[in-house]
């Protein structure tokens, strides 16, 4: 066979019409969340510059470092294909002044974003995420709306097996007297850490917590954990989160090294993970946390706010390998309109705009002439209804309605059809 002589570029993906079945199962269980919790979508635009993110996400993280898409345009403006979300909306409430506005502004999103890194399992170079954004709340229940809503997404998913794992990472009271502890502990091991991390060790410690690789994982296990060396109000804040989940019977665990890999974080931070059987975390599906300082970072004033995004490739093939099913929703077609002949199918195209304008969704197979061929083509798609429009019935002006259930056939008058039809298909 030969080679194909355009495809994709690597860690590019199509998004085939199965896998839009997913896309919109998981868009409708985000928009559903957001409604229900008062937050409102906004869009972002898909390019921005790119000191927004070297200055918000940190010019030391892998993002910034490795995996940002980065041109000069003819202007010669430095911009950036966006690579996360929330530098973006915080760049958008600075912008538009939405400090004015009644506090928290809760916002949610949904879109492309694009991150050089290396293809593997469920990561691309052109992802999508949908995340949460609550700007202009520093009370602890603030973090837990956001950590329940994320959580509420994957149970509107029938993803089962889900817990939350939970630290707080103090502030710029409490992290740097941590770092320093860290950077002792660590610098007595660094023959032990991956070359990555040797680099990371004197740009930013934190970093090395986050990292996946075995060799750092046993250096991690034995680290000191900035839960016990955090300020009164970091320690504060976090108790009342803990508290809040409790309440909330939300299933979670401290990880003492869950740090995420962004610089803006500060005080909470959470994963949601999918657990194997044997106990183990089959890798986030959301994750997120609070960013009290990106704001100040951005230029803007003090704006306590916290966040998650979740990874919808992630989600959607986490759904296929459980094989949880994508039922029909009430928008599709329940109905097929089979037609034979010329007079037929002329007729047809017109009553198909009828049962459009009467909101009826209907599917057809105009290109087809055979009778068995759309017979089947109905079967297939599970649809019940077939209207059958022959020569004689468009002569005569009625149609044939036939269950597929039951084989049974009725006429029907062609004025009628489409109230009668109203009252078949389920609403």
């Amino acid at each position: 066979m030969n080679k194909v002589k355009y495809q994709t570029l690597t860690g590019m993906h199509d998004v085939l019409p199965d896998d839009q079945l997913y896309i919109k199962k998981i868009d409708k269980a985000v928009e559903g969340v957001a409604n229900y919790y008062g937050f409102s979508k906004i869009e972002t635009p898909i390019v921005e510059q790119a000191e927004l993110f070297s200055k918000g996400v940190g010019a030391d993280t892998d993002i910034i470092g490795k995996e940002m898409y980065t041109f000069r345009t003819k202007g010669a403006d430095f911009v950036c294909l966006r690579p996360e979300g929330t530098a973006g909306i915080m760049r958008s409430y600075i912008e538009h002044g939405m400090h004015n506005l009644p506090q928290p502004v809760k916002l949610w999103y949904l879109g492309p974003f694009f991150r050089y890194e290396k293809p593997q399992a469920g990561r691309f170079r052109q992802f999508h995420q949908f995340g949460f954004e609550a700007l202009g709340e520093k009370t602890p229940s603030i973090d837990c709306q956001i950590i329940q809503m994320s959580y509420d997404v994957l149970k509107e998913l029938s993803i089962k097996n889900i817990t939350i794992e939970v630290n707080s990472i103090g502030d710029s009271e409490c992290r740097p007297y941590f770092k320093k502890i860290l950077t002792g502990y660590l610098r007595s091991r660094k023959s032990s850490l991956c070359s990555d991390c040797q680099r990371r060790l004197k740009e930013n410690p934190l970093r090395i917590l986050d990292c996946k690789e075995e060799k750092c994982q046993r250096v991690k296990a034995g680290a000191p954990q900035i839960i016990d060396h955090l300020c009164e109000d970091c320690h504060t804040h976090f108790k009342q989160v803990l508290e809040f989940l409790d309440e909330l019977e939300l299933p979670y665990t401290l990880n003492p090294y869950l740090v995420r890999g962004l610089d803006y974080y500060t005080k909470t931070v959470f994963e949601i993970v999918e657990q194997a059987e044997d106990g183990q975390s089959n890798g986030s599906l959301i994750g997120g946390g609070r960013y009290d300082n990106l704001a100040k970072i951005l230029g803007g004033r003090d704006t306590p706010s916290c966040g998650s995004a979740g990874g919808i490739e992630r989600i959607l093939s986490l759904m296929k390998n459980k094989e949880i099913k994508t039922k029909k929703s009430k928008d599709e077609p329940q109905i097929f309109l089979a037609q034979l002949g010329q007079l037929a199918k002329r007729k047809s195209m017109k009553l198909f705009e009828e049962f459009r304008a009467a909101k009826i969704p209907m599917a057809e197979s105009f290109s087809k002439d055979s009778l068995k061929t759309q017979l089947r083509t109905a079967d297939k798609m599970g649809i019940r209804w077939v209207l059958i429009f022959g020569q004689k019935e468009a002569l005569e002006d009625f149609i044939t309605l036939r269950d597929m259930d039951s084989g049974v056939q009725k006429e029907i008058k062609l004025d009628k059809v489409v109230q009668e039809m109203k009252t078949k298909v389920k609403k």
